[in-house]
């Protein structure tokens, strides 16, 4: 009879562990959000409508932002400045960053992708390994930026 009750108790303790367990995608308090902080490599914050899809932007030069991908991971919105028909600046201004994961991918994707549009001048930018959804995401809403300021 002790085996027995010290086996229950012993199996409704690990149960109970198990269940309790937070893996590390949930994120510290397992809260999401979509909005990245600023830095110099092209990702600021915009508190702003997630929904503008347009600027004060040309094919001659001003900001134009661009729509809001959804992607499995969360939103991707970028932002291009353009001056003299040319991309002179691309920053991401939201990015997936609902737990750490996200938040050290896309540290490292987006100024990569940032490299890449201003050199190519356009959409057609390589994929970052192991950032696959962000950078489908960033490709779609650069297209629709670079649309939307009449470039190409």
């Amino acid at each position: 009879m002790r085996r027995i009750t010290l086996w229950l108790l012993s199996t409704v303790a690990v149960l109970v562990l198990l269940f309790s367990y937070k893996t590390s995608t949930m994120g510290p308090g397992g809260e999401s959000g979509a909005v990245a902080a600023g830095g110099s490599d092209g990702v600021v914050a915009n508190p702003g409508s997630a929904t503008d899809s347009s600027g004060s932007g040309s094919a001659s030069g001003g900001t134009v932002t661009g729509s809001v991908a959804q992607t499995r991971w969360g939103p991707v919105q970028v932002r291009i400045t353009v001056s003299g028909g040319k991309i002179t600046d691309v920053q991401a201004v939201r990015v997936p960053d609902g737990n750490r994961r996200d938040q050290e991918i896309n540290g490292y994707a987006v100024p990569v992708l940032r490299q890449e549009a201003l050199a190519a001048q356009s959409a057609q930018i390589d994929t970052v390994s192991g950032a696959t959804v962000t950078s489908d995401g960033y490709r779609e809403s650069l297209q629709s930026a670079i649309d939307a300021a009449h470039l190409n």
